[in-house]
C-alpha cells in the first residue's frame, strides 16, 4: 500500500454488537490504519471493545476504541451488552437498547469529527445522522455478495421471482419469515427506503463487501447491477493474532492434532450465536460414531446455562465418550479456531455456514460439511456446494427439520474418503486458498484508495 505523509483522515466505524461483525470491521481497521492515510475509531459496547483490544497492535495510535453506551435494565446488563453467549430469548431486546443508542452515537460523531462513516446493517440511522451532519458513509456488508444479490433481487422483484443463478434458492416463506423476525427490532424498518436495502442507497457511491472476487465473482457483478453501487471486495480479512499464530504453542489440541495422519481430522464449530440443542447434540454425535473419523468438536452453551457436560455420561448416546476418548477431542470454550484449520491434520470443517467461518475454512483450503442453522447461512451452504469446496449434509427427514447422524456422517465420508470427490473437494478448497492469499494485498489497496478519493472528494468541497 502507498504510504502519504499528507494529513490522515478521521474514519469512524460503527458494527453491529455481533463478532462475526465486529471482528471484520477491525480488520479492516488495522489494515486501513497501515497505510498511513487513516485514524481509525471503532465504536461498540464496552464488552466488545474489551475483548478485541488485545488483538490490536497501535503503537503509532492510529486505532482508537471508542465506547457506545447503551441503556442496561436488569434483564440485559453491560456484560450482556454483545451476542457472545447471549442467550437467544435476549437478542431482540439487545436489537432494541442498539436502536436505543441513536443519541448516544450522534455526540460520538461530534466528537470524534469523521471524514467518512463506514456502517452496518442493523443501523439504517447512522448514517442518516451522518449524512445530516455532512459526512459521507461507506456500507460495509460482513456478508458475502451472494446472499445480498438474492435477498435484494427479492427485494427488488418480489418474491416468487426467478433469481438468474440456480445454484441459490431459498423458500419465500423462509424469505418472508426472516424479514418478519428482525424487521419489528429495527429503527425506520418499516419504511422500505431504509431497511434493509435502503443501506446500498445511502451508501457514498461505493459498498463494500466482505468477499472476493474468486469466490463470487457473478453476484458481485450482479449484486452491483442491482444496487446501481461499485461494490468494492475487502478480500478475506482474515485475523492473525499472536496467540493463533505462534507456531511453537503446544497447548494440548495442537499437541494432539499432531499426533494425526494428514487430513484425516474434523473440525466442528457452529460459531458464537448458535447453541445446539440437546437433540441436535445427541444427532451429532450419532454422526461421529458412525463415520469413523477423528474430531475436534466446540460445543458450547449460552451464558447462564447449563453447559453439555464432557463428562457426564447421561448427557451423550450411549458409547459416545469411549469415542470421544478414541479418538475426539470435545472442548467447551473458545479454540483457536484459525490454528486447528490450518493444521495440516485437518480435513474438514463441520460448519454453520456463517460467512467468517466460510471465508476462513476457505483461506486454509479446508472443505466444508455445511450445516447452515438461519438468516443467509443456507445461501452461503449452496455457494459453497456450487463452488465444488464443500458438501451440505441433508436433513433426510428429521423432526422439525433438524439434521440426523446418518446423513451428516454419509457427508463427512464424502469429504474425508480418498476418492474423486475427496479428492477433488480438497483440491478445489486449496486452489481457492491460494487465489484468496495471493488477492488480499491488491483488493485492499484498492478498498482503501476508494476510501480516500471519498474522504477527498469531502476535503474539496468543503474548501470550495
Amino acid at each position: 500500500m502507498e504510504k502519504n505523509q499528507e494529513k490522515k483522515f478521521t474514519i469512524l466505524m460503527f458494527p453491529w454488537l455481533a463478532h462475526g461483525h465486529i471482528n471484520p470491521f477491525l480488520e479492516l481497521a488495522k489494515r486501513l490504519s497501515k497505510t498511513r492515510n487513516f485514524n481509525i475509531n471503532l465504536c461498540s459496547t464496552p464488552v466488545n471493545l474489551d475483548s478485541i483490544k488485545t488483538n490490536i497492535e497501535n503503537d503509532d495510535g492510529s486505532i482508537t476504541l471508542v465506547k457506545l453506551h447503551m441503556p442496561s435494565s436488569p434483564q440485559l446488563p453491560p456484560q450482556l451488552h454483545t451476542t457472545k453467549n447471549l442467550p437467544s430469548d435476549l437478542l431482540p431486546t439487545l436489537m432494541h437498547a442498539f436502536q436505543d443508542s441513536s443519541s448516544s452515537f450522534s455526540d460520538i460523531m461530534d466528537s470524534v469529527e469523521p471524514d467518512l462513516l463506514i456502517y452496518d446493517f442493523f443501523q439504517p440511522w447512522a448514517p442518516k445522522l451522518a449524512s445530516s451532519k455532512g459526512i459521507p458513509c461507506v456500507y460495509f456488508s460482513t456478508s458475502g455478495a451472494a446472499p445480498c444479490s438474492y435477498y435484494h433481487h427479492i427485494y427488488s422483484t418480489g418474491t416468487g421471482s426467478t433469481f438468474p443463478y440456480k445454484a441459490l434458492c431459498i423458500p419465500d416463506e423462509e424469505i418472508v419469515k426472516l424479514r418478519n423476525k428482525i424487521a419489528p427490532n429495527i429503527k425506520d424498518a418499516n419504511n422500505n427506503k431504509d431497511f434493509a436495502f435502503g443501506n446500498f442507497s445511502m451508501s457514498s457511491e461505493i459498498v463494500l463487501v466482505k468477499s472476493c472476487r474468486e469466490i463470487e465473482e457473478k453476484y458481485i457483478d450482479y449484486l452491483s447491477f442491482l444496487c446501481k453501487k461499485k461494490i468494492v471486495p475487502t478480500g478475506p480479512l482474515h485475523a492473525c493474532n499472536n496467540s493463533e499464530c505462534n507456531d511453537d504453542d503446544d497447548d494440548e489440541i495442537m499437541k494432539w492434532l499432531g499426533g494425526k495422519s494428514r487430513g484425516s481430522t474434523i473440525y466442528i464449530s457452529f460459531g458464537s450465536e448458535i447453541f445446539l440443542s440437546k437433540e441436535q447434540i445427541a444427532e451429532i454425535a450419532k454422526g461421529l460414531q458412525l463415520c469413523c473419523v477423528s474430531f475436534i468438536w466446540v460445543v458450547r452453551s449460552p451464558v447462564g446455562a447449563k453447559e453439555t457436560s464432557i463428562e457426564d455420561e447421561g448427557e451423550w448416546p450411549v458409547g459416545f465418550l469411549e469415542t470421544a476418548k478414541e479418538r475426539g477431542i470435545l472442548v467447551n470454550k473458545w479454540a483457536p479456531q484459525g490454528k486447528i484449520l490450518r493444521h495440516p491434520s485437518i480435513g474438514g470443517f463441520v460448519s454453520h455456514c456463517g460467512w467468517s467461518s466460510v471465508m476462513e475454512s476457505l483461506y486454509y483450503g479446508v472443505p466444508i460439511i455445511a450445516m447452515p442453522m438461519r438468516a443467509e447461512q443456507p445461501i452461503n451452504a449452496q455457494l459453497v456446494v456450487e463452488g465444488g469446496v464443500g458438501v451440505e449434509v441433508d436433513k433426510g427427514g428429521g423432526e422439525n427439520g433438524d439434521y440426523v447422524g446418518i446423513e451428516m456422517a454419509k457427508a463427512v465420508n464424502k469429504v474425508i474418503s480418498e476418492g474423486d470427490i475427496g479428492d477433488g473437494l480438497r483440491e478445489r478448497a486449496k486452489r481457492m486458498g491460494e487465489k484468496m492469499k495471493e488477492k488480499e494485498d491488491e483488493e485492499m489497496n484498492v478498498v482503501a484508495e476508494e476510501l480516500l478519493r471519498i474522504c477527498c472528494m469531502k476535503k474539496n468541497k468543503n474548501q470550495e
